[in-house]
């Protein structure tokens, strides 16, 4: 099987890259990423000799090169590229709308014009807003109800991609997860800035109290549930990736602090940032009596392979800050 899988070069799809082809070593994989500044080629520089694996520069927006791309014979879609950081787009909304609505709508317009190839879209929990502390977690029934301009865009994405399967009869599958954590996520989300940042001597900052709660992910046990979704999902269906790991912001920040043996004298409170949602929570009960998948890895084993795979990559980081790289693989790659 051939797979196009896009923003391949990110934190999630570059993790579902290395576990695509370690349990499905006969699949070729062609990965798309326009290498903005949280896509890192180094995150797949041990598999970029692989002769089942292939990179492209290139713009999801990019009709004619997405054209070209599924015309030579891609079977399947995995769509993971995404302007996904909540504080950028309450900055700025514009590249999220375009990377999010624009680049998923010309993806599934050439995915139905080479023959109706199977889709599956990477979505998210915060397309269904927010939960208060006693409210029952997000299921696939659950109304959407966005609130920054990232989980708009994202709510948006995902209606487009039901609308190609009742209009066009595109075969789609949708997943939305929870917080995903993980190797090779860029510093600015609150695991991987809070490593870094105690790793560096510096204070991490917890939004007003402390009290958003969040249900966290292994980033493996997202590519999983991926894989079970494309294996035995039903075309058509939504299913909800939860990591069965629920916390306050200011509790992950001190099981973080415990597991890297600092006090919390190294926490600095900062304003909150505008329409920060309470509490997101996934049941991901649907996937695991349709498709047999549940989370693996619990947020305490998680957070010790996260803070490890930091603590063992300084280069890693130190050119991630630099993005000595960024420049260094535009030299090496041009559009197509």
């Amino acid at each position: 099987m051939k797979l196009l899988v896009t923003g391949g070069a990110g934190f999630i799809g570059s993790n579902f890259i290395h576990y695509w082809l370690k349990n499905h070593p006969a699949d070729f994989i062609v990965n798309l990423d326009k290498l903005t500044y949280a896509g890192n080629l180094e995150n797949l520089k041990d598999i970029e000799n692989n002769p089942n694996y292939k990179f492209v520069k290139g713009d999801i927006c990019d009709f004619d090169l997405v054209n070209d791309l599924i015309s030579d014979n891609v079977d399947l879609i995995i769509h993971f590229a995404a302007e996904s950081h909540v504080d950028r787009s309450v900055m700025s909304s514009k590249e999220f709308i375009r990377t999010n609505v624009e680049g998923t709508m010309t993806l599934l317009d050439a995915a139905k014009n080479n023959g109706g190839v199977r889709f599956h879209h990477i979505s998210t929990d915060e397309v269904f807003g927010e939960l208060n502390f006693e409210g029952k977690a997000f299921t696939e029934k659950s109304p959407y109800n966005p609130r920054n301009p990232y989980s708009a865009s994202k709510a948006a994405s995902d209606h487009l991609v039901r609308s190609y399967y009742y209009t066009h009869g595109l075969p789609i599958t949708i997943s939305n997860c929870s917080n995903n954590y993980g190797p090779y996520q860029f510093p600015e989300k609150i695991i991987p800035l809070f490593v870094t940042h105690l790793l560096e001597g510096k204070k991490v900052p917890v939004y007003g109290e402390g009290k958003n709660i969040r249900d966290w992910i292994f980033v493996d046990d997202h590519s999983r549930g991926v894989d079970f979704v494309i294996q035995k999902g039903k075309i058509g269906q939504t299913y909800c990736l939860g990591g069965d790991s629920e916390i306050t912001n200011i509790e992950l920040t001190r099981k973080i602090l415990g597991l890297m043996d600092q006090g919390e004298e190294m926490i600095e409170f900062v304003k909150d940032r505008p329409g920060h949602d309470l509490r997101y929570a996934m049941d991901y009960t649907k996937a695991k009596n349709e498709l047999g998948w549940e989370p693996l890895v619990d947020l305490e084993q998680g957070l010790k392979k996260t803070i490890d795979w930091y603590k063992k990559n300084k280069e890693w980081r130190e050119r991630i800050k630099s993005r000595e790289y960024l420049d260094y693989y535009k030299k090496q790659y041009q559009e197509r």
